[in-house]
């Protein structure tokens, strides 16, 4: 007997339906789960050839059915499948994209520096991915676990996680069922003390399991890596003389040359309420070793959810104008091309 994409469909309604009430399946309810528009007759003529494939069972004779293992290990060998073809979309897309955008914003950081003959930085796009998209674990060997976790934007986090409970497959399997059907989609905001708790019933012995793989999923969504900045005409800062003398130089110099404050300054603007062009003079810049300079900041989005940083570093009494007149062009600019390309 085939298992055909008609009978997957039904499998994966029954498995999902059980997971979330906990009670057998009958075909009516599969009748209005699927988009199959299927009548109950033709979905219980599948739900008994999936039974006899041993895909589903029926606990009691009048009830409905609900998976078998054999049943769970279809589902979730097939949503692993999915998971993995859409990271890989997504990976093979980012690549190609991510080369031209390096270019890009060098060549963007180097105009701009010219333009105003001001500093200037950008930092590179970084994905929101502040909710879970799936959690894969995996067995390294006795006494590790992987735990591989996408966030929104399709970024993967890699966490070993210790255990010295031997997990066998089934075990494994039910955990990933477990985890998933409650935490995708969520942020760790909505992943509450009664989320936890009620996860941490439900995996009994491997309570301390779960915690800490939603230990690991916090730490993938709130992870601030270092971002990647781009800058150019950090010299020009010395052209004007009340940033020249050579405490402020050294320190202007340093600060474009580490990168750090910049990083810094870059994610304060990402992660704050205001996303427009924000404009720091002297004291308000949140970086210390700009309290004698003017900062100009923009947020430029390339595509939804893929944020990233322009700003532009010069004395108190720089030009305003043609400083922010210059940014609202390039914010144009850059999305035009960006999607062009």
């Amino acid at each position: 007997m085939e298992l055909d994409e008609r009978k997957i469909k039904i499998l994966q309604a029954v498995v999902r339906n059980y997971l979330e009430t906990g009670e057998p399946v009958g075909s009516r309810t599969i009748s209005k789960y699927t988009d199959l528009n299927l009548s109950s007759a033709t979905i219980r003529n599948e739900m008994a050839d999936l039974e006899e494939m041993g895909y589903i069972i029926q606990p009691h004779t009048s009830a409905g059915r609900i998976p078998s293992d054999k049943g769970y290990r279809l589902y979730v060998d097939k949503m692993m499948e999915d998971k993995e073809k859409e990271v890989e979309d997504m990976k093979e897309l980012l690549l190609e994209k991510e080369d031209k955008i390096d270019n890009l914003l060098k060549q963007v950081a180097k105009v701009l520096a010219v333009n105003t003959n001001y500093a200037t930085m950008i930092s590179a796009p970084q994905y929101n991915r502040n909710k879970l998209k799936f959690i894969q674990l995996s067995r390294v060997d006795e006494n590790q676990l992987l735990a591989v976790i996408v966030t929104e934007g399709n970024v993967i986090k890699n966490h070993i996680i210790p255990t010295e409970q031997k997990l066998d497959d089934e075990t494994l399997l039910k955990l990933n069922i477990l985890l998933n059907t409650h935490l995708n989609g969520l942020s760790i905001e909505e992943i509450n003390l009664a989320m936890i708790s009620s996860l941490k019933k439900m995996a009994g012995v491997h309570s301390e399991l779960v915690a800490d793989v939603i230990d690991a999923v916090a730490e993938a969504i709130h992870s601030d890596e270092d971002l990647e900045i781009y800058t150019s005409g950090a010299n020009n800062i010395l052209k004007y003389p009340e940033l020249a003398d050579k405490d402020h130089a050294v320190e202007l110099l340093h600060t474009f040359e580490e990168k750090e404050p910049l990083n810094e300054l870059a994610l304060t603007n990402l992660t704050g309420e205001n996303t427009g062009i924000q404009v720091y003079i002297g004291d308000e810049s949140p970086i210390e070793s700009l309290k004698d300079c003017s900062v100009v900041t923009a947020t430029y989005e390339l595509d939804e959810g893929l944020k990233g940083t322009i700003g532009i570093v010069g004395p108190k009494r720089m030009d305003y104008d043609k400083v922010v007149g210059t940014l609202k062009n390039l914010m144009n600019q850059l999305d035009s091309l960006y999607k062009k390309g």
